[in-house]
């Protein structure tokens, strides 16, 4: 949990997400009255791992994000199964 979610008068978890033998497993709360709020969500979230990849000098921050995206859009038009599975 985040040191902040400690110290706050209102915290909520809305999302974990696992790597288990190769596939995604996830626990999720709705978490907002609209569903928009999610893509702002999941946008901050690539924005996050894209500033991991950097800092451990893997690509730059814009790279990564390209990256994602790319796959994003991808996946959003053509899902590849209905058991999502950690690309290794």
């Amino acid at each position: 949990m985040p040191f902040a979610a400690h110290e706050a008068k209102e915290a909520s978890e809305v999302l974990r997400a696992w790597i288990v033998d190769s596939g995604l497993h996830v626990s999720l709360q709705r978490g907002f009255e609209d569903p928009a709020v999610w893509g702002v969500l999941l946008s901050d979230v690539a924005r996050h791992v894209a500033k991991i990849f950097e800092t451990e000098n893997v690509c730059s921050q814009d790279e990564a994000l390209e990256a994602i995206k790319a796959t994003l859009d991808a996946e959003w038009d053509a899902p590849r199964d209905s058991t999502t599975q950690a690309i290794q």
